[in-house]
């Protein structure tokens, strides 16, 4: 007996990040990328839960808006959040020192918005994964050691849990450990079989 075609239409990858295709290629699905051109500047006094759902949003959008026909795009943006502030990206490594100096024995959140854009009927599916992760204490030794070999400075929270930034942590705390890395499967696989795709 054949095998359905498990897509109803193309599925696309609003996103350049590699971690994002990664964790899709999970999946089995046959997808492409594009980069989506969004302002990613918070409004002034926006939540960050706000933030990461509006920014999903746009990125599905605009990358339904560049598809010649129907096709399920998914967006996604991430924050951390300390304290109600939103950390961002440190891009170098001095920053990326402070930041995981401050983190030190703290607990910090992760908040993942996700959006499913089906780009024919336009339907949009949003939701918000957070994910908490509890930090041991550092020391400077530390901090130095690990900065050196994975050189996190695109990452929101200066590590990657993927790789050695797990040695950072006390506990993991939260319903989809791939929210923490950027796209969280289980709810995408959920939105997905509400646009009738076939999982696994």
């Amino acid at each position: 007996m054949p095998t359905p075609d498990p897509l109803p239409c193309p599925l696309v990858l609003a996103s350049t990040s590699p971690f994002r295709r990664t964790l899709l290629e999970r999946l089995g699905l046959p997808f492409t990328t594009l980069a989506p051109e969004v302002d990613e500047t918070p409004l002034p006094g926006e939540p960050a839960s706000e933030l990461v759902q509006r920014l999903a949003r746009l990125k599905a959008a605009a990358g339904a808006a560049a598809q010649p026909g129907p096709a399920l795009v998914i967006g996604s943006d991430q924050v951390a959040v300390l304290d109600g502030e939103i950390l961002g990206k440190p891009g170098n490594r001095e920053r990326a020192q402070r930041q995981l100096t401050r983190l030190s024995g703290r607990e910090v959140e992760f908040l993942t918005g996700l959006c499913l854009h089906h780009a024919g009927s336009g339907r949009m599916q949003l939701a918000v994964v957070p994910f908490r992760v509890g930090f041991r204490e550092l020391t400077p030794d530390e901090i130095g050691r690990y900065l050196e070999r994975e050189r996190p400075f695109g990452c929101a929270g200066s590590f990657r849990s993927e790789a050695l930034g797990i040695s950072l942590f006390r506990y993991l705390r939260g319903d989809d450990p791939t929210a923490l890395i950027g796209l969280p499967l289980i709810r995408l696989a959920e939105m997905l079989r509400a646009e009738g795709v076939t999982l696994p």
